[in-house]
């Protein structure tokens, strides 16, 4: 398909408005998002400072990059005029959004209840560390890297006896983001067809294990903990790895047999050598690969990828039908994707507030 018949992101959400109580990340990457889809967002920000963001360390792009296309309102909730301007709008609002501790804004009655009262149909995303199902935890406060110690996450990275290893950006955060603009998106489609209001309790932990479904599950449904793999892929196939290379690194895919015998193929080494090393398997259709001796497995492949540059193996892996990338940083990997089209960024803002973003993450092919 050609590019021209890629369009910008539909006006799914033109004519809602939302009442935007969030700073940082996750709320306001929540409401960027409907934002983007043509709800119109007021931000309702303190006098006299905002948004942290609008001072983080990345420069004036950090904030808007998360709250381009959203009007900014500062409001003082300590006064009278403040709170009476705040609940007039909560009054004529589809979704609002409380990205505060629990708590905070019950206090300047702009609470759910308090809020449902004036306006039976409103949507209420209240987004937090916690949640508010457990009121021993719900006051507490919560970031990013907390909440992946909290909830295992930090003790999945790395291998077996390291210490515990973050992800190396605020992943849980941005996750939050999206589940919740996916849970106001739904409950907004639920009030049309019932035409009730809802409350949306959307928390980092449990946002923490929808990014870790498939562990998460496994470890309810059996009870058992989930080894720490470090740089392995997934399947626990001895080729599925990162390799230093002559020039760098390759993460490396060869999950099946049949990758394997292609990879080695390519690398020009002889079956006698390798098969020996490896399962034979059950014969009883697609399997993983198995090693019968990992570690010397191992040592074999790095021993035959040392020499070979890690982009040319790129190409000829891939021509070979074997999964395989030079790993790259993140600059690195997003000028090569704006280069070649695969990435078309999205501007947000001009001057110094100017921020160039990779957009929402689809496009709708008209």
């Amino acid at each position: 398909m050609s590019a021209a018949a890629w369009q910008a992101p539909p006006q799914a959400l033109r004519g809602v408005r939302v009442l935007d109580f969030s700073h940082v990340i996750a709320g306001p990457f929540a409401t960027f998002q409907l934002a983007r889809m043509g709800a119109e967002v007021i931000k309702v920000e303190r006098p006299g400072g905002g948004d942290v963001m609008r001072r983080s360390g990345s420069g004036a792009h950090a904030f808007t990059a998360l709250n381009a296309g959203k009007q900014a309102r500062a409001i003082d909730l300590a006064t009278p005029p403040g709170r009476a301007e705040a609940l007039d709008l909560a009054r004529q609002a589809d979704l609002m959004v409380d990205n505060y501790r629990p708590g905070v804004l019950e206090r300047h009655g702009l609470g759910y209840e308090q809020v449902k009262a004036i306006n039976p149909r409103i949507v209420y995303c209240a987004i937090s560390g916690y949640g508010r199902s457990d009121p021993a935890l719900a006051a507490r406060g919560a970031y990013d890297h907390v909440v992946q110690g909290l909830t295992g996450m930090a003790m999945l990275a790395g291998q077996e006896c390291d210490p515990p290893i973050k992800v190396g950006f605020p992943v849980i955060d941005a996750a939050t983001g999206l589940v919740g603009a996916l849970a106001m998106m739904a409950a907004l489609r639920e009030r049309d067809q019932t035409g009730h209001g809802s409350f949306l309790d959307v928390s980092m932990w449990a946002s923490a294990l929808q990014l870790m479904y498939p562990f998460a599950c496994d470890v309810l449904s059996t009870g058992q903990e989930i080894a720490r793999v470090g740089n392995k892929g997934f399947s626990g196939s001895p080729a599925a790895d990162m390799f230093a290379c002559r020039d760098g690194w390759l993460a490396l895919g060869a999950n099946t047999p049949q990758h394997i015998a292609a990879l080695m193929q390519v690398l020009g080494v002889d079956p006698q050598r390798y098969a020996p090393l490896l399962d034979a398997g059950s014969g009883k259709g697609p399997a993983f690969a198995r090693a019968r001796d990992p570690a010397a497995f191992r040592e074999l492949l790095a021993e035959q990828l040392a020499g070979h540059p890690a982009a040319e193996l790129e190409q000829r892996l891939n021509d070979a039908g074997v999964p395989a990338a030079r790993v790259r940083s993140l600059r690195e990997f997003t000028q090569q994707a704006v280069d070649t089209g695969l990435l078309q960024p999205l501007v947000l803002g001009a001057g110094e507030e100017r921020a160039v973003t990779p957009g929402l993450g689809w496009r709708v092919a008209r």
